[in-house]
């Protein structure tokens, strides 16, 4: 599904944007369904735990071109994780500084080495766990609204995935050091992501909306009775 050349750009940069992932024809009933959710959603500007509240959304995660692409990169044997709804319009239109998304949503509360600290969001436990779980998981951003820069594209540190997780002197750093990446995407396009890439999002300058489905993919198996949500 995704060539070799791509696999290894994503490798080596941390991220990668495909134009085209959701045909022109089958965008609108995808922002139906997310316009659904949204509007049931407590959260301003989002949507969490889609994966359990929407059937035609888990359709795409388990099998539709998210999962394809997942599978070309991560192998045979992996599963959708996690899937958020990002909704950045007028009325919503935030920003968000310079991170590592470091948190996975468990099923339930059990202490184990190296997992912490925990919090809770729209009622299911997320932890921070240890890297080696988190260069397991691919998150493919997929665009139901074309996304210019100045609509609030997110930025990135190329190759910044290979470092680890960060402090916040070593994030200070980094943005001192390295140039940024804008990365617009199209309507029916994607951004894959590895999680431990730096990235940021500006405000929009433009009123267009900007929804996103959030997909998180991982092959990966967790210790001490811990299970995925």
């Amino acid at each position: 599904m995704l060539p070799a050349t791509a696999r290894a750009a994503l490798e080596a940069a941390g991220f990668l944007v495909i134009d085209r992932v959701i045909p022109a024809a089958d965008l609108d009933p995808l922002r139906n369904e997310a316009d659904r959710l949204l509007l049931d959603s407590p959260a301003r500007g989002g949507a969490r735990n889609v994966l359990s509240k929407s059937q035609v959304l888990r359709e795409v995660a388990e099998s539709g071109t998210p999962a394809q692409i997942a599978r070309s990169v991560l192998g045979e044997g992996v599963l959708p994780r996690k899937l958020t709804i990002f909704d950045k319009r007028q009325g919503a239109n935030w920003l968000v500084p310079w991170h590592q998304d470091l948190t996975i949503a468990i099923a339930e509360r059990r202490e184990v080495d190296g997992f912490g600290p925990w919090s809770i969001k729209d009622g299911l436990p997320h932890v921070q766990p240890p890297v080696t779980v988190l260069e397991q998981i691919l998150a493919i951003r997929v665009h139901l609204d074309e996304t210019p820069a100045a609509g609030g594209a997110l930025r990135v540190l190329p190759g910044t995935h290979r470092l680890g997780r960060l402090s916040t002197a070593q994030v200070d750093s980094l943005r001192r050091e390295l140039p940024e990446t804008v990365c617009p995407v199209p309507a029916g396009g994607a951004m894959l992501l590895r999680p431990l890439l730096l990235h940021a999002s500006s405000a929009s300058t433009s009123p267009t909306r900007r929804r996103v489905l959030h997909f998180e993919f991982s092959t990966a198996s967790l210790p001490g009775g811990l299970a995925w949500a």
